[in-house]
Order: C-alpha cells, then sequence, then structure tokens
C-alpha cells in the first residue's frame, strides 16, 4: 500500500515509517523540514506546514493509508501556534483524506486531552474529556481528537490512539529532558514519590498504530474510538524518573519539592513570563507540576480487545536497550 505518515521524521513518526518499509510499503513522509535520513531509506520526503491545505493535500494524493503523526507538543506558548498545526491541521488531513478518497486515518493523541490535573488511577476511555485544561497542548489535541473521531464514516475509517510518555532509543524529547536536567543539578520529585505512572516503549508505540491500521475498516470495533496505549506496567513517578537516570549512568534523584510549592511556582513563572514576553519554556509550570504529582496510568484492555494490542517489549527489556543506546551516545 501507498501509506502517508505526518512527522515521519520525528521520534515515533521514524520508528513506524521503518516498520512499513519492512513490512513492503510505499511510504511518504510528510514535514516541516528536510530528512535525509529517510530519504536513504527509501521513503518519498513531502515538504511542507499542516496548516496549508494544498501542501497537505498533495502529500496525500495517491495514499491509501494515513498515520497523522505530527503537532506541536509541550507546554508553552501562545493558543494560536498550537491550533494552527494541531486542529487546523489534523482538519486538513481530514479534509485530504476525503479528497482523494483514503479509507484509513490512524491519528496520534495524548492521554493529556483527559488530564485535568487529579489522579487518573487505572482509568479508561469512558472518562470524558478535561473540562478545564492546563495547557494550549492538551486542548488543542483534544479538539483535533475530536475531529478524527467525527469524521469516521462508511468511505473513511478513522481511529486515534493516546499513547503516554513514549521513550527509547532515538527519544529526542523525555530522556534527554531528565538527563539535561539531573547534570544541571535541576531535577527533583514533585509531590509524592509513589503516585504510578504509565509510560510507552518506542517499539509498542509504534506496534500500536499498525496493529490499529490492519484492523480499521468502516464498521470495525476500533471504528471512530479512542484508545489508551501504554506499556501496561505502570512505575511510581520516582523509580521511572530514576531508571532512566541510572540507563544514562546518573545517581538517583531523592529531592523533593511539595505539590503545592511546585504548582504555584508554575502558576508564578507562566505569570511572570507572560508579562516579559519570554519564548522560552519556563523551568515549571502548572500543568507539568500536577503531571509530577498525580498518578496517571491506564487500562488498555480495549485496545488488547479491538485489535490486539500487545506490548511486547517489557519495561526491564526497554531500560536495558535504552542503556546500551546512550552508552554509545555519548562516546
Amino acid at each position: 500500500m501507498k501509506v502517508l505518515v505526518t512527522g515521519g521524521g520525528g521520534f515515533l513518526g521514524k520508528a513506524m515509517v521503518e516498520r512499513l518499509l519492512a513490512q513492503g510499503h510505499d511510504v511518504r513522509s510528510f514535514s516541516r523540514g528536510a530528512h535525509p535520513d529517510l530519504e536513504a531509506l527509501g521513503v518519498t520526503c513531502v515538504t511542507g506546514d499542516l496548516a496549508d491545505p494544498e501542501a497537505v493535500r498533495h502529500a496525500a494524493e495517491g495514499c491509501h493509508v494515513v498515520f497523522h503523526v505530527a503537532a506541536k507538543a509541550g507546554v508553552w506558548g501562545d493558543y494560536a501556534s498550537y491550533f494552527r498545526p494541531n486542529v487546523a491541521g489534523t482538519e486538513n488531513v481530514i479534509a485530504a483524506c476525503r479528497h482523494h478518497g483514503v479509507t484509513k486515518l490512524i491519528h496520534t493523541s495524548t492521554p493529556s486531552v483527559t488530564f485535568q490535573g487529579v489522579d487518573e488511577d487505572g482509568v479508561d476511555e469512558s472518562l470524558p474529556y478535561a473540562r478545564r485544561f492546563l495547557c494550549h497542548y492538551a486542548k488543542t489535541k483534544a479538539l483535533a481528537e475530536e475531529a478524527v473521531l467525527r469524521a469516521n464514516g462508511k468511505d473513511l475509517a478513522t481511529i486515534a490512539l493516546r499513547p503516554h510518555l513514549i521513550w527509547g532509543p532515538g527519544d529526542n524529547h523525555l530522556v534527554p529532558r531528565i538527563l539535561a536536567r539531573a547534570r544541571a543539578g535541576k531535577l527533583k520529585l514533585v509531590g509524592s514519590s509513589e503516585k504510578r505512572v504509565d509510560s510507552t516503549y518506542i517499539d509498542n508505540a509504534a506496534e500500536a498504530h499498525l496493529r490499529a491500521a490492519e484492523a480499521l475498516e468502516p464498521g470495525a470495533a476500533c471504528a471512530g474510538k479512542a484508545y489508551f496505549i501504554s506499556n501496561g506496567e505502570p512505575l511510581p513517578m520516582a523509580e521511572l524518573i530514576n531508571r532512566i537516570l541510572a540507563a544514562g549512568g546518573r545517581p538517583p534523584v531523592t529531592r523533593h519539592v511539595p505539590a503545592r510549592v511546585a504548582y504555584w511556582a508554575g502558576a508564578v513563572l507562566e505569570t511572570v513570563y507572560r508579562l516579559l514576553g519570554r519564548e522560552e519554556e519556563p523551568v515549571m509550570t502548572r500543568f507539568v507540576a500536577r503531571q509530577l504529582a498525580t498518578a496517571h496510568w491506564f487500562d488498555i484492555s480495549a485496545a488488547r480487545r479491538d485489535f490486539g494490542y500487545t506490548p511486547h517489549v517489557t519495561m526491564d527489556e526497554g531500560m536495558r536497550r535504552l542503556a546500551a543506546w546512550l552508552a554509545l551516545s555519548l562516546e
């Protein structure tokens, strides 16, 4: 099949592209920048902006399946900078699918669409969208997910996957950020270190998308629905962070900050940064403080049941692979 992956040069996107190529598919990537590493693998790379409907339509021409992975992530910036790629961009992807008769659209969402700053202990997809969002990313991703699920029908089958905290070899966000803060002496635990959180090893996250695509068709059990995705092995936040630190050869973090102090520090910093017009992300925000201080792990039985998702790479094996990759990266 001819397959389009938006954001094919990113961490998750590239992992999916490599698996699709291994299955013999004709793969196209759509990104804002050039990716010679993908071209070297035989991927057709199309450059453009998600907010440009003509560029998106051109990228999807001739494709049978679209994996919409690209988005603006993060917790800082003005609303428009998130709305354009995450909401308008997703609407452009849906329109392009309809224009070219694409039959399957697999959308990468996030568990943040349900997060309201309180514990989420073993919740499933019956949990509604948040009523109050703590960052623009979460709000715009919720709007995008809703649009994708509304688009499901007899001609275009859609599904949204919500992988949580993707990590592993090649990670350019979560793992490097934790290690950098540890090296700078700025890493602290927030609130209770026993709150459990889910995470997803990169191979499992990619596999979930491919399995969803295989099962997806009009009228399928998974069509028009959203699914939480994780390793299914929730760990206390302190243990997850310290295992990542250990993989990078760093000592464990032991310093704690009370959850309330972190939250109000985030609120103050957000206000100061806005008043000063600073574009860089504050060292703490309300969203990050709540994420670090609360439990968020999920019941993934629906994904197991409806499209056969199985997280084959365990946390232990994933950490071994991460340590090996980091050792090579630091040489």
